[in-house]
């Protein structure tokens, strides 16, 4: 059975955590001297985790992983789990430029009660196809946990082609892909390929694109401020109901064009705050939107949700 022939409704049987739906790559908050915010992050997995989403992907590209101390990113992954862990699965992101240090990221993660583990593309050097599937076999043989990888080339500098992930398949706990390369074609070979594997598209505005070809799930970055929207997106395509979800997607691509308009990341947090959601600044040397920017988006969010919805109470 293929992927599209399972549907987006269920669960890869072969996924031992059965990932599906809307999974948030969730936020690390700051407070205005750059401080890593603990409470604050915490309380951003409760607020995503109240409206319906399925998951958590704390320490993703959203979450400024690369921003952060070895320390801090252990700590995020901490809190999350302990505000959260009880509801839904945690997917920590252990990502690192060398494969030592990913491992003792995910070493700390499992430690910490992380239900998986997303292993970004190295990134910064060119690493061919031996590499990436070495140094994800080598986290896969240190841990317990199931991995995912996450290819996202744009910023990593490398990609993961679908004969290297049909080689990271035959690894013993490798268990699907966040997949944010844009490549719709390769993704829909990849899902043919796989069906065993989990695949979680990773782009915003192909969130309906890949649940309709049968991606299990969707790893949104305007679900950070707007989770209800992309829930009901994804049961808008579990329930056949194709002009609606549509109709959603339109509108998540419309947030994501507002929030391209600024600094790179910093429209989710801006989201946030403008719906009563004080996460801090982004971690220097990113910059925060600028009050023209945050108010042009403003207008775009009212103009799609009204001032009531972007409340948060």
């Amino acid at each position: 059975m293929t992927a599209n022939e399972r549907g987006s409704d269920a669960p890869n049987p072969d996924d031992p955590l059965g990932l599906h739906g809307i999974v948030p790559p969730t936020i690390t908050a700051f407070d205005e001297d750059g401080a890593l915010d603990e409470a604050a992050t915490a309380a951003h997995a409760r607020f995503v985790v109240d409206r319906g989403v399925h998951g958590v992907f704390p320490l993703g590209t959203t979450g400024e992983f690369p921003l952060l101390t070895a320390e801090e990113r252990d700590r995020v992954v901490e809190v999350v789990v302990e505000e959260v862990g009880d509801e839904v699965p945690v997917l920590a992101g252990v990502g690192a430029e060398g494969t030592r240090e990913a491992i003792e990221r995910a070493q700390a993660a499992e430690e910490a009660g992380a239900d998986g583990l997303v292993v970004v593309d190295p990134y910064y050097f060119p690493i061919g196809e031996d590499g990436l599937v070495e140094h994800v076999r080598r986290i896969a043989d240190a841990t317990e946990s199931p991995i995912y990888a996450y290819t996202f080339p744009d910023r990593s500098g490398n990609d993961l082609t679908v004969d290297a992930l049909s080689r990271l398949a035959e690894i013993d706990g490798f268990a699907g892909i966040k997949d944010t390369s844009r490549d719709v074609g390769r993704m829909q070979v990849a899902l043919d390929a796989h069906p065993e594997l989990t695949y979680l598209i990773g782009v915003d505005r192909l969130a309906y694109t890949g649940l309709s070809l049968g991606c299990a799930g969707a790893v949104v970055a305007v679900a950070n401020a707007f989770p209800e929207v992309a829930v009901e997106l994804y049961e808008a395509v579990r329930a056949g109901d194709d002009e609606r979800a549509r109709e959603l997607q339109s509108d998540l691509s419309a947030v994501q064009a507002a929030i391209e308009q600024g600094p790179f990341l910093a429209g989710v947090k801006a989201m946030l705050d403008l719906r009563g959601f004080d996460v801090g600044p982004l971690r220097s040397p990113l910059q925060s939107f600028d009050d023209d920017q945050r108010e042009q988006l403003r207008e775009t969010l009212v103009d799609l949700y009204d001032e009531e919805r972007l409340s948060v109470e």
